[in-house]
């Protein structure tokens, strides 16, 4: 079956979280700031009106904040790979695109943004 055109998209989703490799990140945290884009097939959502047939972008925002809020990791690779399998939890889903960016990363040149971006599916 292909992947939908259809999507949900959720942007700049602003987490303070504890990630990364160096003991200050770990004890003074920073802001990540998140990404998601999710295929779906949307059709049968629109036609009836019904939040059911959909996933509800309210409730998935909250679960992609908690995902990259608790259990601190090393790399922002294993935060996006970790909010993708929250996305592709809901069943509708059958692609994920997670963007984790971690503007106030420890690196010695000026810098706009540092980013790690993963696809997954079913």
């Amino acid at each position: 079956m292909p992947v939908s055109k259809d999507r949900i998209t959720l942007t700049g989703l602003r987490v303070q979280a504890n990630h990364g490799v160096f003991d200050f990140e770990r004890a003074n945290g920073q802001l990540f700031v998140i990404d998601v884009t999710a295929w779906l097939d949307l059709s049968l959502a629109s036609l009836s009106d019904d939040l059911a047939n959909t996933v509800h972008y309210g409730e998935l925002a909250e679960e992609v904040v908690a995902a990259v809020a608790n259990d601190p990791v090393d790399l922002i690779e294993t935060v996006a790979e970790r909010v993708a399998q929250v996305v592709l939890a809901h069943a509708p889903v059958q692609k994920v695109e997670v963007t984790v960016h971690k503007p106030q990363a420890p690196i010695s040149v000026e810098f706009a943004n540092v980013a790690v971006t993963i696809e997954r599916s079913r």
